[in-house]
């Protein structure tokens, strides 16, 4: 089983959230999709994060652009850092994603691209309801649904829980539970681990 722990916020979850829906099929493997709020598990155990935005090393930040590219290159996606809201509050986002369950991959999916394709400020109501008209869902009832105290706890929750845990940032991801990994350079080894499961199992 792989539990995603992730925030649409982030270009690199969106890379792994691309990446390892086919791993997990090749391997056989499950996904536990469990949304989060990034900034949440940055307040509270890496506000290093603030800092590094605040003062950034130019010669790191000029690479990582160009590491995003290619990694984006690889995954055949189009990314691109928003010109015009960075960081952007994707708590709605998020929360629509918990109330959705396990139908909320279309939606995920759109709200990455919204964001990180056509720099649409995903923390907007009428981008959200955008998105929903877009992937076929009632947006009445999508922004109903995000209000309900249940989905509050259940995101505040997750994030609680993937900090106890012992995650980080996103995409934090559990493969059978104890095995964490961060980011999706990490997917090789995910693969590698799943499959060491696989053949273990057999």
């Amino acid at each position: 089983m792989i539990e995603f722990f992730f925030d649409c916020s982030s270009p690199w979850t969106y890379l792994a959230f691309h990446n390892i829906q086919p791993l997990a099929r090749e391997a056989g493997a499950e996904i536990v999709w469990r949304p989060i709020l990034v900034g949440g598990i940055f307040n509270t155990v890496n506000p290093s994060v603030y800092a590094q935005r605040e003062k950034p090393v130019p010669l790191k930040a000029r690479y990582m652009k160009k590491d995003l590219q290619d990694w984006a290159r690889s995954a055949g996606l189009a990314i691109k850092m928003p010109p015009t809201v960075f960081p952007v509050n994707s708590v709605k986002a998020m929360r629509g994603c918990i109330w959705l369950g396990k139908d909320m991959v279309p939606f995920a999916t759109a709200v990455f691209e919204a964001y990180w394709g056509e720099d649409k400020d995903i923390s907007q109501d009428a981008v959200l309801a955008e998105i929903c008209r877009k992937v076929g869902i009632d947006a009445a009832k999508f922004f109903a649904g995000i209000s309900e105290q249940g989905i509050k706890d259940q995101l505040k929750a997750n994030t609680e829980e993937v900090v106890a845990r012992g995650g980080f940032g996103s995409p934090t991801i559990f493969v059978n539970k104890t095995d964490m990994y961060f980011g999706n350079d990490r997917l090789p080894l995910i693969r590698e681990a799943l499959l060491r499961s696989k053949a273990s199992a057999a």
